[in-house]
């Protein structure tokens, strides 16, 4: 590991402890030039995840795409940035369970269950525009739905 300040890559590593709910170990280290400090993550290096859009085309699975989905669903529901990030995190090791390459529509679904057991409102947000309600019906129908199913969890503000 070079270190940043002064590029040599003599490095000693002073502390370690899991980071991100055990995914990742935090590690201090020390330049033996320069005694600068600094912190490094390491994390698992996952294969690559790709998803199948409904045109047939594949393309990397994009977190930021999850994330900002989740975040509009979540708008002003006292979801934090922090509970967002473990969402998406929990979705993406769902979907990399099912193998390399999954389709839209299993992404669509692996949001609507987190969201389902985050928060109801958020729920129906997101579902309105993955399964395209045009009409007051349809928020009718959904509703029914989360009635009749039983809840994945136990929701925060749902």
């Amino acid at each position: 590991m070079n270190c940043p300040s002064c590029r040599a890559d003599d490095t000693k590593v002073v502390d370690s402890r899991l980071a991100e709910e055990g995914s990742a170990i935090r590690r201090r280290r020390q330049c033996l030039t320069c005694a600068n400090r600094f912190t490094t993550f390491e994390r698992v290096d996952h294969a690559a995840l790709s998803v199948r859009k409904s045109t047939g085309d594949v393309e990397p699975f994009d977190r930021s795409k999850v994330a900002a989905g989740i975040a509009a669903a979540t708008k002003g529901r006292g979801v934090s940035g922090p509970d967002l990030d473990q969402m998406v995190a929990r979705i993406e090791d769902s979907l990399r369970l099912k193998g390399g390459e999954v389709t839209s529509a299993v992404v669509g679904l692996a949001v609507l269950d987190e969201l389902r057991s985050v928060d109801d409102v958020s729920y129906l947000r997101f579902a309105s525009v993955y399964k395209h309600f045009d009409a007051a019906a349809d928020f009718h129908r959904e509703l029914e739905l989360m009635e009749k199913a039983p809840q994945p969890g136990v929701g925060a503000n749902g």
